[in-house]
């Protein structure tokens, strides 16, 4: 029976793609393993959004070579957006590989592994429509939480992003399939769903003719076992009321919004094909906040952009001390071929956009270290993650932190303590992102 060996690189919507390939592989015999040295083949899925993502993606294609060339790994099948977006190179560059899968062909993979343990090549690029969106899936995730895609592709069009030619336009999932999906993943233990799409709240658009977030999350919520239902990657200009509202009448909805605004200014929301300004997004937030007091607000920033001038970037870094978000990622600008942006005039150096985006980090970091330590002397409610046998301590997250992405809550007990199960812990001191306490 074949092993096989995944790496799954780049965002949560990636790895819901991944588990889907290997719930095909499952089904076909294949066996998983979480070692590459025994593995028959190593399936890699690729992101291929950005340079770093580009360049973590080829590190271990690279690596996994010469794990082949050493006689440690068997065969390699390289899928995914890297895959998609430079086929025609990547096909005669990396002879290592035996098998090519673009964003569309997801579901050839067993046909795939199957070819290259007859020792054949294999390579299909389907359209990016054919993505089958509905399939079952092999959970890699702990068995508390799970990812589950409301749609896939994006038809928004921002002038730096590559997403809707490596992956197409927003194709949405019917309620019903969501819904079904979802029940299944709370009768078989999970807890925490995080609901996941290129954009959120676009969803439903393009198969129901409007917006369809709000519907899709009252019906979530009523399903019995799902304690944390967590919404990633929420439009700006596409919260409104009607989404709000639902978020205030389900417990079980976390009031945690992801809202990748990317920057404040208007000038330079307007090249980047978004719309707003810094005085509607403060609005927008401090209604948010008005609304649901208890709500965590994340962001995602692009520093450097073509065009941003000194002034722009004050502006940006006064808009960020002014609504002082409670979590903050920062990208320097990636200039992407075929995207509009590649071609914009005034294209800031590679040293001074790392500079900006130091800057803006160096300020939340101060801004969530206050946040941090506002919650000492407060308790909250955490599911348990595991056990850090180093600082002898247990350590999981509360309703504000997204996983992979948030800090920890670390903490002691004198009792025994079950991973998945939820405490409630007291919070007696902070440092950055990451709370410490205890369990009375």
């Amino acid at each position: 029976m074949a092993k096989v060996f995944p790496i799954s690189l780049g965002c949560a919507k990636n790895l819901v793609d991944t588990e889907m390939m290997l719930a095909a592989l499952k089904d076909a015999g294949y066996t998983v393993t979480p070692h590459a040295d025994v593995a028959d083949i190593v399936l890699i899925n690729t992101c291929g959004f950005i340079r770093a993502a580009k360049e973590e993606a080829l590190e271990n294609i690279f690596e996994m070579s010469l794990l082949k060339n050493e006689g440690k790994v068997g065969h390699i099948v390289v899928a995914g957006c890297l895959t998609e977006r430079y086929k025609d190179e990547i096909v005669k560059e990396i002879p290592e590989a035996d098998a090519f899968l673009g964003t569309g062909s997801y579901m050839k993979i067993v046909e795939a592994c199957d070819a290259v343990m007859k020792g054949e090549k294999y390579t299909s690029f389907l359209p990016k429509k054919a993505h089958c969106i509905d399939s079952k899936r092999e959970l890699t995730t702990p068995s508390y939480t799970a990812y589950i895609k409301i749609a896939e592709g994006c038809s928004n069009g921002c002038s730096y992003c590559a997403i809707p030619a490596i992956r197409g336009g927003q194709r949405s999932r019917t309620v019903e399939s969501i819904v079904s999906e979802a029940e299944g993943l709370a009768a078989s233990g999970v807890k925490e769903l995080i609901v996941i799409a290129q954009d959120t709240t676009s969803y439903g658009t393009d198969l129901y003719g409007k917006k369809m977030l709000s519907v899709l999350l009252d019906k979530l919520a009523d399903i019995k076992g799902l304690v944390w239902i967590r919404v990633l990657y929420c439009y700006p200009e596409k919260i409104d009321d009607e989404l709000l509202s639902v978020f205030k009448k389900h417990e079980n909805i976390v009031n945690y919004f992801d809202i990748p605004i990317q920057h404040c200014c208007e000038k330079i929301l307007k090249s980047m094909r978004r719309s707003g300004d810094r005085a509607s997004l403060e609005a927008l937030i401090a209604h948010i906040r008005e609304t649901l007091p208890d709500s965590v607000i994340r962001t995602a920033l692009i520093a450097g952009y073509p065009g941003e001038t000194r002034k722009d970037f004050d502006e940006l870094l006064g808009f960020i001390k002014t609504v002082r978000f409670d979590r903050l990622g920062v990208f320097a600008y990636s200039k992407e071929e075929n995207t509009v942006a590649a071609s914009l005039p005034g294209q800031v150096s590679e040293k001074e956009k790392e500079r900006r985006a130091d800057v803006i980090r160096r300020e939340q970091e101060f801004i969530a270290d206050e946040k941090s330590r506002a919650l000492i002397g407060k308790k909250l409610t955490v599911i348990a993650e595991g056990f850090d046998k180093y600082a002898e301590v247990f350590f999981g997250r509360s309703r504000n932190e997204a996983p992979d992405v948030d800090g920890r809550i670390f903490f002691t007990s004198k009792s025994a303590v079950k991973v998945g199960e939820f405490y409630t812990v007291i919070i007696d001191s902070a440092e950055g992102s990451d709370l410490f306490g205890y369990i009375e």
